[in-house]
């Protein structure tokens, strides 16, 4: 592989516009050299932005570097080119399966087979999918456009578990900043709060400006709950994440832990499925924040 990579930059630095880059991206993401890989392929893409190839390569070194929001945009925009490009659709699936949304996954892998029928690593993805529903259990990191895997869902809310206490009050200042630092939009949208609607961390304002954080954090007070009461007596299991359309934004509500939640608030303009990445990466972050907190 050492020698093909060698082989392959030389063709490249010859001919700086040649296709060798997709080859050569993938080589180096496959040996785990992903930011030279993500060098590589972000040059690529730069000479090539209509080759739906090269937004897949692009979007699988995002994913393995776990930027699984621009991984989003990048399988997305590969399909606008290409709609029946199968990495694209796996990788989406991959991503789709990640924070539970397990009909969009089998939506996107039985459109896959479609195009590919005889890809045996889509009916197994595709299994693996339809077994999570019966029996969520951990899966291997998503593999490359040859052989996807399907991720490992994120870790349910038991809804027959009964609602613990609100959590104490912290000895530190609770600044948004800190809890959501360095990730897309922390300033506003993003909302944390315990079961009793106690401001964690974030803000909100409407569409006029004001600010709204106080009285959505009320208004949310006990949602998880009753979110959770709901699902088990409908049978679903445990939840994860609601998403909900709006006329000028959407909204995605997820419990980062048994005692929290967290509201994101993004404009149409937003994927719903691209929300829910989003949503994942800041939950992630939340759930981060408040085990440093205990």
């Amino acid at each position: 592989m050492a020698d093909d990579i060698k082989t392959l930059s030389t063709q490249l630095a010859q001919d700086p516009h040649s296709l060798v880059f997709l080859r050569l991206g993938e080589l180096l993401r496959r040996k785990g050299q992903l930011d030279a890989a993500h060098r590589v392929a972000r040059t690529g893409l730069e000479r090539h932005p209509h080759n739906s190839d090269a937004h897949d390569l692009y979007a699988r070194i995002l994913a393995d570097k776990h930027d699984y929001e621009r991984a989003f945009d990048e399988w997305d925009m590969a399909l606008r080119i290409a709609p029946n490009h199968t990495g694209a659709l796996k990788g989406l699936a991959f991503l789709y399966f990640k924070v539970g949304d397990i009909t969009q996954a089998e939506a996107h892998l039985e459109e896959a087979r479609g195009v590919a029928p005889d890809d045996e690593s889509i009916a197994q993805a595709i299994a693996l999918v339809r077994g999570a529903v019966r029996a969520p259990a951990p899966a291997p990191a998503p593999a490359d456009a040859a052989q996807p895997v399907a991720p490992t869902p994120a870790p349910p809310l038991r809804a027959s578990t009964p609602a613990p206490e609100p959590m104490a009050e912290p000895t530190v200042p609770l600044e948004e900043a800190r809890v959501f630092a360095g990730l897309e939009g922390a300033q506003e949208g993003l909302l944390l709060l315990d079961l009793a609607g106690r401001v964690l961390g974030g803000a909100l304002k409407d569409p006029h400006g004001q600010d709204v954080t106080e009285a959505v954090a009320a208004y949310l007070a006990g949602v998880s709950q009753e979110a959770a009461r709901t699902a088990k007596l409908l049978g679903l299991g445990s939840w994860s994440g609601l998403s909900a359309e709006g006329p000028t934004g959407h909204v995605y509500l997820t419990p980062p832990r048994a005692d929290a939640l967290l509201l994101v608030v993004r404009d149409r303009a937003v994927p719903l499925g691209r929300l829910a990445i989003l949503a994942q990466r800041a939950s992630h972050m939340a759930r981060r924040w408040l085990e440093q907190q205990a």
